[in-house]
């Protein structure tokens, strides 16, 4: 299968910019990812992908479990924390409560963890096996204060979909 890579810019002021935004990468993600059963070079390929297409962001990357802590996968930005104890900060509490997590200003919440002194929201969504249990999260920080919302949390969980049915 052949792959295009859009360098569409999109808008993130509307749902419907964002509704247009996620539906323009899913085929651009499938396509990167089919026939390729490798979890890094997918989960590489993932962060990449939404880093460099998506508007506002200052770090876009994977978390996978090891043991009761999350340590760091494939990324884009800046250096990142390498490992999150269960229940500490958004990616922790993620795996915790087994949901995507909207974080509009990451100084309201409890126990932020401040990889980027610069980020000001965030977005964690679970990342789930072939036998749906959370094997990992997918984090997009942002400079802007709330840069994400429930369409985002939603655009990502599709998007990780894609990704589970390479797993």
């Amino acid at each position: 299968m052949t792959f295009t890579i859009s360098d569409t810019v999109y808008g993130t002021d509307s749902a419907d910019a964002k509704h247009t935004m996620y539906n323009d990468l899913l085929p651009q993600l499938t396509g990167l990812v089919h026939g390729e059963t490798d979890l890094i070079a997918n989960t590489a390929n993932f962060s990449s992908l939404v880093f460099n297409s998506m508007p506002g962001l200052n770090w876009a990357g994977f978390y996978f479990l090891k043991g009761d802590e999350l340590v760091l996968g494939p990324f884009q930005g800046k250096p990142a924390c390498i490992r999150i104890k269960k229940g500490r900060g958004v990616c922790g509490t993620t795996v915790v409560e087994g949901k995507a997590i909207v974080v509009p200003d990451v100084h309201a919440f409890p126990g932020h963890i401040a990889c980027d002194v610069n980020s000001r929201s965030e977005l964690v969504v679970p990342v789930r096996g072939p036998d749906g249990a959370i094997i990992g999260v997918f984090d997009l920080d942002s400079p802007q204060p709330n840069r994400f919302d429930d369409v985002d949390a939603e655009g990502i969980t599709a998007l990780l979909k894609v990704l589970e049915a390479t797993l």
